[in-house]
């Protein structure tokens, strides 16, 4: 392939039968090597001949095609990072079965007071890097005051905290404020419209899951585990890739939809009731229901199931925003 794209490049006129003479292979071979070539559009059909081609020059034609490589690569890293994103989700939903049996790797924790002492010891034995996912909005005021203490001096310790929130949270002041305190203090935030469920890792080695993600009061479990606990890591950087770094806006896409907007569009199409998305959102139900209402009008749809249907058609929402 090489030699037949040299021979097009150095002689620009040069044709198939003195490509073929030059390098002492037959036509056919030629022109399905030319043929590979134009698929990798490093030469093209010229005008006056179409059927013979002209070579692109290699910093255009190589460019160009590193670039689609390169967009290759990117999608098939994001599939597998959404691969491995939905096997963690599938571990944090059968965490339940786990917490009941006898596995070493899984420490069942009860009660909030059980829940909340054994976070801070986590805490307070963070080494170097604490990740987590901060669904529900606002958080209590109680939370932020414990959580304030605790952040401080694991940052001090040289802890690198990277927090991922709602972007319902802009709703409570208390909650904005502290986000910022925490990025001022050299940790890093951002905000997402939806959250999978709450958890922390702990140096990746310890990784905090509540039991029923409706309830994360009700129980929570500690898992340990090294293939666990790696799944979760790339959960979490999946989520963190695609949020928005707090203190930047957050634009609308091509269908002039909001992130949130979009969201909503997707648990409708999902078949979320109103108070399963205000639980996924960290907003209130009536909030929800206003959401859904504009969008059905933006649509010209009369039900939810007719929104789902023309807003696939429109290209707002896709197959992959429903797996």
């Amino acid at each position: 392939m090489q030699s037949v794209y040299l021979a097009v490049l150095r002689q620009p006129d040069i044709g198939v039968t003195d490509v073929s003479a030059e390098l002492g292979v037959d036509e056919q071979t030629v022109r399905c090597t030319l043929d590979q070539l134009a698929h990798l559009e490093l030469v093209r059909l010229r005008w006056e001949e179409p059927r013979e081609f002209r070579a692109v020059s290699p910093e255009l034609g190589l460019t160009a095609l590193l670039e689609r490589e390169q967009e290759k690569l990117a999608q098939r890293n994001h599939e597998i990072a959404r691969s491995r994103a939905a096997v963690a989700q599938l571990l944090i939903n059968h965490a339940e079965i786990k917490a009941n049996s006898n596995d070493p790797a899984v420490e069942r924790l009860i009660g909030l007071d059980a829940i909340r002492g054994r976070l801070e010891e986590l805490a307070v034995s963070c080494r170097t890097e604490a990740l987590s996912f901060m669904p529900g909005g606002a958080q209590s005021p109680e939370g932020l005051r414990a959580s304030r203490v605790l952040d401080e001096a694991a940052v001090a310790r040289g802890v690198k905290i990277r927090t991922v929130y709602l972007d319902s949270m802009f709703n409570d002041a208390r909650t904005t404020a502290y986000a910022l305190w925490l990025q001022e203090l050299g940790s890093e935030v951002r905000t997402t419209p939806v959250l999978p469920v709450r958890m922390l890792i702990v140096d990746r080695e310890h990784a905090v899951v509540p039991i029923d993600s409706d309830r994360s009061n009700a129980g929570a479990v500690v898992l340990s585990g090294a293939g666990l606990v790696e799944a979760l890591v790339s959960l979490f950087y999946f989520v963190w890739e695609i949020s928005t770094p707090l203190g930047v806006s957050r634009v609308s896409d091509d269908s002039g939809l909001s992130s949130q907007e979009k969201q909503v569009l997707r648990l409708l199409a999902s078949g979320y009731t109103d108070e399963a998305m205000a639980r996924k959102l960290g907003v209130s139900v009536r909030t929800v229901r206003r959401n859904t209402a504009d969008l059905l009008q933006q649509l010209g749809a009369r039900s939810r199931f007719q929104a789902g249907v023309l807003a696939a058609e429109r290209g707002w929402i896709t197959d992959a925003d429903l797996a």
